[in-house]
C-alpha cells in the first residue's frame, strides 16, 4: 500500500473529475443545462432510495414525480436516453483522467519492473560465491495475444477521442479539454450495424500502431542493453497474437477472405510504421555512408507502401542485416551517435517481422466432426462405421490422409472454409513468413480424435506430414475437459505420427487453457483449481514425454474470467508448473484499460515479464503449493462446485438472468460481430450461452456470481471441520491463494445488491436472489475474518477508490436500465399493439443503451 500513490490518485483523478465534470455542462446535448442538473438529482434520490430499500421503480417514480414536470413515458423515456448520453460521456472523461495520470499513479521503475528485475539478478550474481550461478533465458517469452471479444463498447472514434483527451489533461491544456468535450458530445457511441471481423481487426490495429508498436520497441531496447548477461537479445521476449479475422468459432462471418484480408492489412501495417521509422532515421543519419545505407532501406519500404500488395523480396531478416551495417558504422566511426535509435527498429524488427502480430485460426471441433461425416457421405475416404470405430484406429485413419482432389467441392459453406482455410495458412507464410500464421487452436476439444482431426483436415488440404510447419493448440475449458487433458495429451505423445510432428516442431506443444467457461462451468474456485491441477499434470507428463510444454492462457477482462492481477498468478507458479512462456489472450476492455497507452502498457508487459523471468531466472525448487495445501484448496474447489452446481441447477436460474439482466439484448448492442450464443435454438440454454454474454449478464445485475460464488459456503465449512487454522496459513503463505482472494474482493466490490432487491419477494425469482445474496453476505463475512481488513480491496487503495467512484458514476444506469427492464416484465404479458408495442420496444432500446456505459466504466476489471 503506498499513500503516496493514493494522494496521487485522489488529486489527478478524483479531484479533476469534479472539475472537469462542470464543463459537461456546456455540452452541445439538447436542453444540457437542465439534463446536467437534473442527473445529479437522480443520484441523490438513488442513492437515499436505496437507503430506504426502495426499488427502481419506486426510484424513478419518485424522482419524476417531484423534480420533473414530465408526466408521459415519451417525454420521461426522452430524458433517460439523454441520462445514457451524459453518463457515457462522463465515463469516458474518468477513462482518460486515469489514463494521463497513469505515470504519476505507478512507479514505472518500481517494484515488476525489468529495471527492479535488473536490481535482483545483480544481487543474486554478487552472492553467488564467485561461481557463474547466471541462468541465460534463451527460449523465455511473454505473447499477449489480442481478441476481439465483444467486453467493449467504444467505437474507434471515441479511442481516439479518449487518447487525444487524455494528453491534454496531462498538459492541463483547458481549451483543448473544453474542444474535445464538445467533441465527444457530438460523436455517436452507437453502432447501428454490427462490426464486420475486418472491422474489428483495424480497431485493434489501432493499437499495434499507437500503443504495442512503440512500447514493445522500447522494453526490448532496454533487456538488450541491460539484461544482455541473462537473456538473448536476438530472441525477442515480447511476441503478439492476433485473433479478429482467424477466429471462426462460433463466428460465422469469419471466411477465409476476411482470414487473407487480416494476414495482407497486418503486413502492410507494419511495414507503413517502419517506413515511418525509417524516414525519421534518415533525418539523424546525415553522415557519410549512413545516408545512402538507410536511404536504400526507405527505397525498399517506400515500394511496398506505395505499391499494390506485398513485396516478397522484402525480407525481415534482410532489413535487420542493413540496419546493423548502419549501427556498426555510427559506432566506429561517428562515436555511437544516434546508435540507440537504430537499436529500438531492430528490436522492433525482430520483434514483428513482417507479420506484426501471429494470426492465430480457431474453429470449434464439432465443426471438424461434421467435416469428416460429410466425406465419408460423399467421399467414402473412411469406412462406412468410421464413427463407431475405436478412438486407436481412427486416428491411425487421420494421420494417413491424402489430398482431397482439386475437383471435389463440399457441400456445406462451413466444410469448404475449413478446407481452405488451411489452405490459406500456407499463403500467409509464403507472404508473411512462418511466424504471420502458424497455430491452429481447437474449441472444445474433448478426445485426442478432436487434435488429428486437424492434422488430417492439413494433409486433406495439401500439407506434406514433413513440412506441416503449423502447431495445433488444444483448447480444454469446462471442468471435464480439464480433468482428462492429461489422457488425451498422453495418447498423442504416444501416438508415431504425432510424436514425428512435435519433433518437427522443436518438442514444443502449446496447450490452451480457457477460464471463462470454466467459471460458467463450475464457478470461481473450481475453474482456477481445475486449471492449476490441469497445468501441473500437464507439465508433469510432458517432461517425461521430452516435450517442452506451453501454456497459453485464455483470459477475459474481469477476475470471473480469469482476468485481475494476472501477473501475480503467474509469480506464484512453482516448479510443477512450465514456466518457458507465458502467454495469454488480452480481451475487450482489457486492451484499453491495461494496455491503452504506452506507458500502461509497458507498465504492464514489464510486470508479466517480471514475473516470468524472475520465476525462470531464478529457477524454483519449490512447488506452486505444498501438498497439504493442495489437498486443502482441493477441498475448497470441491465444496465451493458443489454451492455453485446448487445455484446452477435450480430451475428458475436460466430464466432469473433471461429477466432480471439484460441477458436478452446483448446480441442487439453491435459491439462484436460473433452471435452471443451458439447454435440456432430460440430457447435459451446455459450450454448454448457464450461465457462473455454470461459473465457481463451478471456484472450489470451488480451481483458478479461468477466472481465469488462458493468462497463463502467454502471457507465456512472448513471451520466447521477445524481447519480454520490451515487455511489462515494458506492465505498467508501462498500467493495463488492470495490472489484468487484478492480477485474475489474486486468483483464483490462491485456487487450492490440494493439494486435488485426488489426480487427478494419476486414469486418466481426470490429464492434466487435470497441464495445469492445470502452467499455473498457469508463470502463477506469469511474474507474479513481471513484478511483481517474491515473492507473489500483494503490493500489495494487506489483501486479501491477508482471502483467506488465508477460504480457511482454509473448508479444512475444501472438503476435507469433496472426501471425498463422491469417495465418489461410487467409489458410482457400483454400483447401490445400499435402505441403499446412501440413503448415496449423503447424501454428495450434503454435497457440496451444503459448496457454501454455500465459495461465501459467496469473497465478496471481487467
Amino acid at each position: 500500500m503506498d499513500p503516496a500513490a493514493l494522494q496521487q490518485f485522489k488529486s489527478e483523478v478524483a479531484l479533476k473529475f469534479q472539475l472537469y465534470n462542470s464543463l459537461f455542462t456546456s455540452l452541445p446535448f439538447h436542453r444540457i443545462e437542465k439534463t446536467g442538473i437534473l442527473l445529479s438529482m437522480l443520484l441523490n434520490v438513488c442513492e437515499e432510495g436505496y437507503k430506504k430499500k426502495k426499488s427502481p421503480v419506486q426510484i424513478m417514480d419518485e424522482f419524476f414525480s417531484m423534480h420533473t414536470t414530465y408526466r408521459n413515458e415519451q417525454e420521461q423515456t426522452d430524458l433517460l436516453f439523454r441520462f445514457v448520453q451524459y453518463v457515457e460521456r462522463q465515463v469516458v472523461l474518468f477513462d482518460a483522467l486515469e489514463d494521463a495520470a497513469f505515470s504519476k499513479v505507478n512507479d514505472l521503475s518500481g517494484p515488476g519492473s525489468l529495471k527492479q528485475l535488473k536490481g535482483i539478478l545483480e544481487r543474486t550474481d554478487a552472492i553467488a560465491d564467485g561461481h557463474d550461478h547466471t541462468k541465460h533465458a534463451d527460449q523465455f517469452s511473454v505473447k499477449l495475444v489480442l481478441t476481439a471479444h465483444p467486453t467493449q463498447f467504444y467505437p474507434g472514434s471515441v479511442l481516439g477521442i479518449i487518447n487525444d483527451l487524455s494528453k491534454a489533461l496531462q498538459e492541463n491544456n483547458t481549451t483543448l479539454v473544453n474542444t474535445y468535450l464538445q467533441q465527444l458530445g457530438k460523436t455517436p457511441f452507437f453502432k447501428k450495424q454490427k462490426p464486420t471481423p475486418f472491422d474489428e481487426a483495424m480497431s485493434l490495429i489501432w493499437y499495434l500502431d499507437n500503443v504495442f508498436y512503440p512500447a514493445v520497441g522500447r522494453i526490448l531496447t532496454y533487456a538488450a542493453n541491460e539484461l544482455q548477461p541473462w537473456i538473448n537479445a536476438d530472441q525477442p521476449m515480447l511476441q503478439l497474437g492476433f485473433w479478429p479475422g482467424g477466429d471462426r468459432d462460433g463466428n460465422p462471418f469469419v471466411t477465409v477472405d476476411t482470414t487473407l484480408q487480416v494476414a495482407a492489412t497486418l503486413r502492410s501495417s507494419i511495414v507503413k510504421s517502419y517506413y515511418m521509422d525509417v524516414r525519421r532515421l534518415k533525418r539523424r543519419l546525415t553522415f557519410k555512408e549512413t545516408d545512402q545505407l538507410i536511404a536504400q532501406l526507405e527505397k525498399q519500404l517506400y515500394n511496398e507502401v506505395f505499391s499494390e500488395g506485398a513485396q516478397l523480396e522484402l525480407t525481415a531478416d534482410g532489413m535487420i542485416q542493413q540496419l546493423k551495417q548502419i549501427r556498426d558504422t555510427l559506432v566506429y566511426q561517428h562515436n555511437g551517435l544516434f546508435a540507440n535509435l537504430v537499436d529500438n527498429l531492430i528490436q522492433k524488427m525482430h520483434a514483428f517481422g513482417l507479420y506484426y502480430a501471429s494470426l492465430d485460426v480457431r474453429q470449434d471441433s464439432s465443426v471438424h466432426v461434421s467435416l469428416f461425416r460429410s466425406l465419408q457421405q460423399y467421399f467414402k475416404l473412411f469406412p462406412a462405421d468410421y464413427d463407431q470405430l475405436e478412438e486407436g484406429q481412427r486416428l491411425e485413419l487421420l494421420s494417413r490422409l491424402s489430398p482431397l482432389p482439386a475437383e471435389a467441392k463440399l457441400q456445406e459453406p462451413l466444410h469448404e472454409d475449413a478446407l481452405n482455410s488451411v489452405k490459406a495458412i500456407a499463403t500467409i507464410q509464403q507472404q508473411n513468413g512462418e511466424r504471420g500464421c502458424h497455430r491452429y487452436i481447437i474449441s472444445q476439444c474433448n478426445s485426442a480424435s478432436s487434435v488429428m482431426e486437424v492434422y488430417g483436415l492439413f494433409l486433406l488440404g495439401g500439407w506434406k506430414p514433413e513440412s506441416m510447419s503449423i502447431d495445433i493448440v488444444p483448447l480444454f475449458e469446462t471442468i471435464d475437459d480439464l480433468k482428462s487433458a492429461g489422457e488425451i495429451m498422453e495418447k498423442l505423445y504416444r501416438l508415431p505420427v504425432y510424436r514425428e510432428h512435435l519433433q518437427r516442431r522443436k518438442n514444443r506443444q502449446t496447450i490452451m487453457l480457457g477460464f471463462s467457461d470454466g467459471t460458467k462451468d463450475g464457478g470461481y474456485l473450481m475453474a482456477n483449481y481445475s486449471i492449476l491441477k490441469a497445468k501441473q499434470s500437464l507439465t508433469s507428463l510432458s517432461e517425461k514425454y521430452g516435450i517442452d510444454v506451453l501454456f497459453f492462457d485464455g483470459r477475459g477482462g474481469p477476475p470471473a474470467r480469469g482476468g485481475g492481477k494476472t501477473q501475480k498468478f503467474y509469480a506464484s507458479m512453482g516448479n510443477d508448473v512450465s514456466g518457458k512462456e507465458i502467454q495469454l489472450t488480452i480481451q475487450g476492455q482489457t486492451i484499453s484499460s491495461n494496455f491503452g497507452t504506452i506507458d500502461a502498457a509497458q507498465f504492464n508487459m514489464e510486470q508479466l515479464l517480471n514475473a516470468g523471468l524472475s520465476s525462470y531466472l531464478r529457477e524454483k525448487d519449490e512447488p506452486t503449493m505444498e501438498p497439504e495445501e493442495q489437498e486443502l484448496l482441493s477441498r475448497l474447489a470441491a465444496d465451493g462446485f458443489k454451492s455453485y452446481v446448487s445455484l446452477k441447477e435450480h430451475p428458475e436460474f436460466v430464466n432469473y438472468l433471461a429477466n432480471a439482466s439484460p441477458l436478452r439484448f446483448y446480441a442487439e448492442t453491435n459491439i462484436g460481430s460473433r452471435p452471443a450464443k451458439r447454435g440456432s435454438a430460440t430457447r435459451l440454454s446455459l450450454k448454448d450461452l457464450r461465457a462473455i454474454p454470461f459473465v457481463g449478464a451478471w456484472s450489470q445485475l451488480k451481483q458478479n456470481v461468477t466472481g465469488y460464488y462458493g468462497v463463502g459456503t467454502a471457507l465456512q465449512l472448513a471451520e466447521q471441520r477445524g481447519q480454520w487454522k490451515q487455511v489462515k496459513d494458506l492465505y498467508q503463505h501462498s500467493l495463488f491463494f492470495r490472489t484468487l482472494i484478492d480477485n474475489c474482493e474486486m468483483a464483490m466490490l462491485k456487487c450492490h445488491f440494493p439494486l435488485t432487491s426488489h426480487l427478494a419477494d419476486h414469486p418466481a425469482f426470490g429464492e434466487i436472489w435470497h441464495m445469492i445474496y445470502s452467499e455473498y453476505e457469508l463470502t463477506r463475512k469469511y474474507l474479513f475474518q481471513l484478511s483481517g481488513k474491515t473492507e473489500l480491496m483494503a490493500d489495494y487503495p487506489v483501486e479501491q477508490l477508482s471502483v467506488q467512484m465508477r460504480e457511482r458514476i454509473v448508479l444512475p444506469l444501472t438503476t435507469i436500465q433496472q426501471y425498463a427492464i422491469s417495465k418489461v416484465r410487467e409489458m410482457e404479458g400483454a400483447n401490445g399493439q400499435g402505441p403499446a408495442a412501440a413503448i415496449r420496444a423503447t424501454y428495450e432500446k434503454l435497457v440496451m443503451r444503459s448496457s454501454f456505459g455500465i459495461i465501459n466504466a467496469g473497465r478496471n476489471s481487467a
